[in-house]
């Protein structure tokens, strides 16, 4: 029997639901050697996969991402699992997603989505981390944050991510150049965004460090005129 013969009625059983030990007894080998097998056929199942259909192992945001937003016909659930709902306006959701890669691996990916102007500003990942030190790097990715973040629903996260990243493209503003990468892991909403971006419905810039504010507000002069937008520029 070759490699590929071997595979083939190790994929065989294990579609049956059969065990490494349950295949290694039925093929008369040692399961030291049918394990490695199992893993690979694993592997390469999953490479075959769409990234967002890979099982889901959490979905987080910071507390606060909702203030400004206009969430009226949106799931209600949705703005009750923001309790910090209403305290502050910082314009920011910050959300990170993973997913299961094979047995002990996982990916994980981040967005910062600047909710009320820009669209999503930064991105991490896809990253690949055992599945063991995902709650590690949540703690530290939200580390910036004076709360802990909260569990998020998924069907949220993709209509924050994809929501912002269209509605700062009415606006002139283009994702950061990794979101398509990473937004393969998150996958698309099924519907049309219920929010209503912008802070209270109008685009309000808040410049970071980062930022061009003057190339950032000719933009904003030249898709929505002056007077139709809001900005807070750092000294």
């Amino acid at each position: 029997m070759n490699d590929d013969e071997l595979l083939s009625q190790v994929r065989t059983l294990r579609e049956q639901g059969d065990s490494p030990k349950e295949i290694a007894r039925a093929l008369g080998l040692r399961p030291s050697t049918v394990i490695p097998l199992v893993r690979k056929i694993a592997e390469l199942q999953q490479a075959g996969t769409d990234p967002s259909e890979r099982e889901l192992l959490g979905c987080w945001i910071n507390p606060n991402w909702s203030a400004g937003l206009g969430l009226d016909d949106a799931p209600r659930e949705w703005a009750a699992a923001d309790p910090e709902g209403s305290i502050g306006a910082d314009g920011f959701a910050s959300i990170l997603i993973a997913r299961k890669e094979r047995a002990s691996r996982a990916t994980l990916c981040g967005f910062l989505v600047d909710v009320y102007c820009l669209g999503v500003k930064d991105v991490v990942g896809p990253l690949s981390k055992g599945s063991g030190s995902i709650d590690d790097f949540r703690r530290k990715y939200f580390g910036g944050f004076d709360k802990p973040p909260i569990s998020c629903p998924l069907e949220l996260a993709q209509h924050l991510v994809h929501g912002g990243v269209a509605y700062a493209r009415t606006l002139g503003f283009e994702p950061h150049p990794d979101f398509a990468a990473a937004a393969a892991y998150l996958g698309m909403p099924s519907t049309p965004t219920p929010i209503q971006f912008g802070r209270d419905g109008k685009p309000f810039y808040i410049s970071g460090p980062r930022d061009n504010p003057r190339t950032i507000m000719r933009t904003l002069e030249s898709t929505v005129g002056s007077g139709n937008y809001d900005f807070l520029a750092g000294l």
